[in-house]
């Protein structure tokens, strides 16, 4: 049995940044409450509100904020490695060779890989494996058509954050390097980069060169989270102001769109690929976060308030895996038992909106209550000092991992015995393939992170 809320509550360090706990507990329910908000379903299908009334579009430049949580990501990816190089060094003081010294690097980072995809790729594997069973038996009995072969097509949909986060972990290493040399210029070369990718892409129309943002982008909104470790964030308004001002010049005269979330139909999506006006929309979001920190600090000093924070922190994934399950769970029941579904948008849809995000919540509990044992971090006993060749058998488990989540996320379970495929870039990826991939990069990453000897276990709020 874990600790309770209290007690870990209670143990926390008087030098840990609360504030990023709660920014990472923050942006995940921006991303659920959206998601619930903005789907427009029908008997005869899944839309989306935005799309509908267009007008509410402008609301993606506040309800967008995954930048935020990758921002986090990249701070807490910082102090976790730079842990564990700290205890690995002190391990190998009374060792100046320099075959230890490679060793003690390869064994840190398949430790590192380890202990930050074990609360992803757990609860993930879990997700995966209940949908894909579930989906094999509706399928077997002649069933997947309506709105539950959409379910089986879209419930997979949120592990594309998955896999961009799996990514985020396995660069850490190298770009923090690139950060302790180079500070805001590492920062600078990998906005460039993605500015360079837009002008291939919009002005010169070179193909597939857009995929290239998936890491540019993204990676760069992370080396905001190491420079914000550093204390080098110190001007959030001036960020705040030139991101915002710039994403809005962009959307204004540039060939991006409004909103700052993918839209069905639409040539160009500012999210998949990511463009450069949403790299400029995380660094307004970032400005924004950063100014908000010190009244939010003293606000967590509350005992209440903080041991709320640790229990969201606590069942954070695991509730964002499922939120869509419970979704679609409230529409099917609302189908079953003859439940009008307003068009979307009318006033009775609007008044219907508290009712359904109530009832999606109260599923939600309910299956995070059944799940929330796998997003528990267990610690591997240590083995044998600087295994060889643990770090790269983790990188390529990381890799794998992060090819079967995304291809995963693009294919979904529909169509699971028909052979049904989605391009991955250029790659046709189908759900059997993509959830062999997770599986056996998850496999090799826990066997690497093994005997390193370094106990790298998760700290929790």
């Amino acid at each position: 049995m874990g600790s309770s809320v209290r007690e870990l509550a209670g143990a926390t360090p008087a030098t840990r940044d609360r504030y990023v706990d709660l920014l990472r507990v923050a942006s995940l329910g921006a991303v659920v409450l959206g998601h619930w908000l903005m789907a427009a379903v029908t008997p005869d299908g899944v839309g989306n509100l935005l799309a509908v009334v267009p007008a509410l579009q402008p609301l993606t430049w506040l309800l967008q904020v995954m930048p935020v949580f990758f921002f986090v990501g990249g701070f807490s990816h910082a102090l976790s490695y730079r842990s564990l190089l700290r205890k690995r060094s002190e391990r190998s003081e009374r060792s100046e060779r320099s075959e230890g010294s490679k060793r003690s690097e390869d064994s840190v980072y398949s430790a590192f890989l380890r202990a930050r995809l074990q609360r992803l790729l757990r609860p993930t594997m879990v997700f995966v494996l209940v949908w894909g069973a579930a989906a094999l038996l509706v399928q077997l009995l002649g069933g997947g058509g309506g709105l539950t072969g959409v379910t089986l097509r879209m419930v997979t949909q949120p592990l594309w954050f998955i896999g961009i986060y799996l990514a985020m972990v396995a660069f850490t290493p190298p770009l923090l390097k690139l950060h302790e040399r180079y500070g805001w210029g590492a920062f600078a070369g990998l906005a460039g980069a993605a500015v360079a990718v837009d002008v291939l892409r919009f002005a010169a129309g070179v193909p597939y060169v857009e995929f290239l943002n998936f890491a540019f982008v993204w990676l760069a909104v992370h080396q905001l989270g190491f420079l914000r470790a550093d204390g080098r964030v110190r001007r959030p308004a001036l960020l705040a102001g030139a991101g915002l001002v710039t994403a809005g010049a962009l959307v204004a005269f540039g060939p991006y769109p409004l909103s700052m979330v993918g839209m069905p139909g639409e040539k160009v999506s500012n999210m998949a690929p990511p463009t450069l006006a949403l790299l400029c929309h995380g660094l307004w979001l970032v400005g924004a976060v950063e100014l908000l920190r010190a009244p939010a600090a003293r606000l967590l000093e509350r005992p209440r308030v903080w041991r709320t924070v640790v229990a969201a922190n606590g069942v954070a994934m695991t509730a964002f895996l499922w939120h869509l399950t419970a979704m679609f769970g409230v529409y099917g029941a609302m189908l079953a038992l003859d439940v009008e579904l307003p068009a979307p948008a009318s006033s009775a849809w609007w008044a219907q909106v508290p009712l359904r995000i109530a009832l999606a919540a109260a599923l939600t509990a309910g299956l995070v209550a059944a799940f929330r044992a796998f997003e528990r971090p267990v610690s591997a006993p240590p083995g044998a000092a600087g295994a060889t060749g643990a770090g790269p058998l983790a990188a390529v488990g990381a890799t794998l991992c992060l090819l079967g989540v995304l291809g995963l996320s693009m294919v979904g379970f529909g169509g699971l015995l028909d052979g049904r495929t989605a391009l991955l870039i250029a790659i046709p990826v189908s759900a059997p393939a993509a959830v062999a991939m997770t599986l056996g990069g998850w496999l090799l990453v826990e066997r690497a992170g093994r005997g390193t000897g370094v106990r790298a276990g998760i700290q929790r709020p």
